[in-house]
C-alpha cells in the first residue's frame, strides 16, 4: 500500500531566496570558469554571435519578398539568371547566415562537451577534498549522507545547465532587443501583447521549480535508503547472506515501494505543472494569431508590403518564443541555483575539532609518554557517556593492554588517542602537551592503527600494506619487511603474481582472501608505519589462537621501546601486557599486570577464569 502524495513544506515565494539564488548563480560561474576557461570563453564567444542572427535572417527574407514582389513587374519573360538577379545577394546573404548559425551550434556543442566534462570532475574533486577535511563524526551521522546525497546528486548536471541558460537568457536578451527595435516602430501595441501574454506562464513554471527542489531535497533519506537496498541486493559483501536467508524478494518489495513512492510524488507534481502550462500556452497562442490578424490586416489595407508582413509575422512568432526561452532559462536558472545552494552548504561544512593557531610537532622520541586526564566523551546527539572520568598514564616503551566487553569504550579510547574525535571533558597529553596543540597530521603519521573493521582495499597486494606509508609506496624492500612482519608474506607468496595480484574480486583477475588473510594484510599495513605508537584494535580476531599468540609475540618483539595498545578478547594475549586496563560502560574499573588483577579477584579475574574454563 502506498501512502498519499506528500506535499513538501511550503514556503512563499520570498526576496531572500531570490538574492540567495541569485548567488549562487555567480558563484556558478566561478565554477564554471574554474574547470575550463577556454571552452567557458569559447561558449561565451559563440553566445553573442548567435544572439544577432535571427533579427538579420528574418530581415533577409524581408528583402528577398519585397525584391521578388518588385521583379514579378519588371521582367515577366525573363530568363532564369536575369529574374534571379535582383534578389542573388539577398539569397547570398541568407544562405551566409544560415550557414554561420549551423556552424555556431556545432561549435557550441564542442564547448559543452569539453566543459561538461572538466566541470563534472571539478565538482567531484571539490566534494572528495572537503570530505577528506571533515572530522570522523560526520561520517557517523546520518545528516552528512544526506547532505552528501544532495550535493552530489545534480551538481555538475545543474552546473552546466546554469551556464546554459545563462549563455541562452544573454543571448535571447539581446536577440529580443533587435526584434522590440523592429516590433516598436511597427506597433508598440504588439510588443506590450508580446510581453503581457507569456509572463504568467513564467510565474507558474518558477512556483513549481520550488516544489520540485524542496520535494527532491525533503526526502535525500529515503534516496539513500534506496540506493542502499539496490547496493544490498547487487553487492559481493552481501551476496551469500541474502541468497542464504532468503532475502532478495522481500528487499527488492522494499525497493519497488520506494519507487513508486516516488514515482507517484513526481507524476502528481508533473500533472499539474503540465496542466498550468497548457492553459498559459493556449493564451500565448491566443495572443500570436490576434497579432497574426492584425499583420495581415495591415497588409491587405496596402499599409505595409508583402515583405514586411513577412517581416513582422516572423518577427513577432520568433519574439515569442525567444521571450518564452528567457523566461524559461530564467525559470531554469533559479532552479539550477536552488539545487547548486546543496552542493554550497556541503562545501561550507566545517571540521568540529578546531586546529591549533600555531601547531607544535610531536616529539621524536617520546620522553614522557602519553596521559589521559579526567577523560569524558559523548558522541554528538547522544546522551550517555562512552568514556567517564578515565585517568590512566602510558609510560614511552610500555604495551598496554585494554579489556572490556562490546561497548564498553575501547575504540573510542583509540578514536580519541588518534585525535578523531577531541574529549568532552578532560584532557589527554603527549609528553605532558595536550593533543590538541600539537599538527593533526603529523601526530597521526606518528601513530599506526589497524581498527578491527579495517579496510580491505581492492588493489593490489603490495599497494594494501603501503598505504600503512603512503610516502614509500614504492619502496619495495619495505614493504616486503612490513609483510614479513604482519605474517603477510606467507599469503603473498601463494599469489600469482606476488605483490603484484590484484585483491579482491571488483576487478579483473581480482583474487579474493579469507578473513584471516585479510587480517594478515592490514598487520603489514600497520606494521609498514615508522610509529611511535602503534595500535591494535582487535585485528586478529579471524586468526587461531595460535597464530593470533605467535604474532603478539612478534609485535612485542617489534615495538620494543615504543608504546603499543592493544585490544583483544583472548586473554592468552592480552597477558602479554605490561599492564591491562578493564572497562566498563566507559568507565576504568582496574588497572594493573595480569598476576595483580587475578590477584585482586574483580571484574578481570572473573573474565580470564571464564574464558579458561572454556578451554579446559
Amino acid at each position: 500500500m502506498f501512502r498519499p502524495v506528500r506535499e513538501p513544506p511550503q514556503k512563499s515565494f520570498r526576496l531572500p531566496e531570490i538574492r540567495s539564488a541569485a548567488s549562487n548563480v555567480v558563484k556558478a560561474f566561478g565554477l564554471i570558469w574554474q574547470a575550463h576557461p577556454p571552452s567557458t570563453l569559447g561558449m561565451a564567444g559563440v553566445t553573442l554571435l548567435r544572439a544577432g542572427l535571427p533579427a538579420a535572417q528574418a530581415w533577409a527574407g524581408k528583402l528577398i519578398v519585397d525584391g521578388v514582389v518588385e521583379a514579378i513587374g519588371r521582367v515577366p519573360s525573363a530568363d532564369f539568371w536575369t529574374a534571379l538577379q535582383p534578389v542573388l545577394p539577398f539569397l547570398v546573404l541568407e544562405f551566409i547566415l544560415v550557414t554561420a548559425s549551423a556552424v555556431l551550434n556545432q561549435m557550441r556543442s564542442l564547448f559543452e562537451h569539453v566543459l561538461h566534462a572538466h566541470l563534472s570532475h571539478t565538482i567531484n574533486t571539490a566534494i572528495i577534498r572537503k570530505s577528506l577535511t571533515l572530522d570522523l563524526y560526520f561520517f557517523e551521522n546520518a545528516e552528512y549522507y544526506d547532505k552528501l546525497e544532495n550535493a552530489r546528486r545534480e551538481a555538475d548536471h545543474r552546473a552546466l545547465s546554469i551556464l546554459n541558460d545563462g549563455f541562452s537568457l544573454v543571448q535571447n536578451a539581446i536577440t529580443l532587443a533587435s526584434f522590440v527595435a523592429l516590433l516598436l516602430a511597427f506597433s508598440p501595441l504588439l510588443a506590450l501583447l508580446l510581453l503581457g501574454a507569456t509572463l504568467p506562464l513564467f510565474i507558474a513554471q518558477t512556483r513549481f521549480s520550488e516544489l520540485r527542489f524542496r520535494l527532491l531535497t525533503w526526502r535525500a533519506p529515503e534516496a539513500r535508503r534506496m540506493m542502499y537496498l539496490e547496493r544490498l541486493l547487487t553487492d559481493s559483501e552481501s551476496a551469500k547472506e541474502v541468497k542464504l536467508f532468503g532475502l532478495g524478494e522481500p528487499l527488492l518489495r522494499r525497493y519497488h515501494d520506494l519507487f513508486w513512492k516516488f514515482y507517484t510524488e513526481d507524476t502528481a507534481l508533473a500533472k499539474r505543472r503540465s496542466a498550468i502550462s497548457v492553459g498559459f500556452g493556449v493564451l500565448t497562442s491566443l495572443s500570436y494569431y490576434a497579432a497574426y490578424a492584425w499583420i495581415v490586416f495591415r497588409t491587405v489595407t496596402g499599409a505595409i508590403t508583402l515583405g514586411s508582413m513577412t517581416l513582422y509575422l516572423t518577427v513577432f512568432r520568433q519574439s515569442q518564443s525567444t521571450f518564452q526561452g528567457m523566461l524559461q532559462s530564467m525559470n531554469a536558472l533559479y532552479e539550477s541555483a536552488l539545487f547548486m545552494s546543496n552542493l554550497y552548504g556541503f562545501l561550507s561544512l566545517q571540521p568540529q575539532m578546531k586546529a591549533s593557531n600555531a601547531p607544535l610537532k610531536v616529539p621524536r622520541p617520546i620522553v614522557r609518554g602519553i596521559e589521559f586526564r579526567n577523560v569524558s566523551f559523548k558522541y554528538p546527539g547522544r546522551s550517555e557517556w562512552a568514556l567517564r572520568n578515565v585517568s590512566v598514564t602510558i609510560a614511552p616503551g610500555e604495551k598496554l593492554a585494554l579489556v572490556g566487553a562490546n561497548g564498553a569504550g575501547k575504540t573510542t579510547f583509540i578514536k580519541l588517542l588518534t585525535r578523531l574525535y577531541d574529549p568532552t571533558e578532560g584532557q589527554i597529553l603527549l609528553d605532558g602537551v595536550d593533543l590538541r596543540e600539537y599538527d593533526i597530521d603529523d601526530l597521526r603519521l606518528r601513530i599506526g592503527v589497524i581498527f578491527q573493521d579495517f579496510v580491505r582495499y581492492m588493489m593490489t597486494a603490495g599497494e594494501n600494506i603501503g598505504f600503512g606509508q603512503i610516502e614509500a609506496l614504492d619502496d619495495r624492500p619495505r614493504i616486503e619487511r612490513a609483510a614479513q612482519k604482519g605474517g603477510a608474506d606467507e599469503v603473498i607468496a601463494t599469489l600469482p603474481q606476488g605483490y603484484d595480484t590484484m585483491l579482491g574480486a571488483w576487478f579483473e583477475r581480482g583474487r579474493e582472501l579469507s578473513g584471516g588473510q585479510w587480517q594478515k594484510i592490514a598487520l603489514g599495513r600497520a606494521f609498514m608505519r615508522d610509529a611511535e605508537v602503534l595500535v591494535l584494535d582487535e585485528p586478529t580476531s579471524a586468526l587461531d589462537a595460535e597464530r593470533e599468540y605467535e604474532i603478539f609475540q612478534r609485535f612485542r618483539r617489534l615495538t620494543e621501546g615504543r608504546i603499543a595498545i592493544l585490544i583483544s578478547h583472548r586473554f592468552s594475549t592480552v597477558r602479554m601486557a605490561d599492564r591491562i586496563a578493564v572497562l566498563e560502560n566507559g568507565e576504568l574499573i582496574e588497572l594493573g599486570t595480569h598476576r595483580e588483577l587475578l590477584e585482586k579477584d574483580g571484574v578481570y579475574a572473573r573474565l580470564f577464569n571464564m574464558q579458561a574454563e572454556g578451554y579446559r
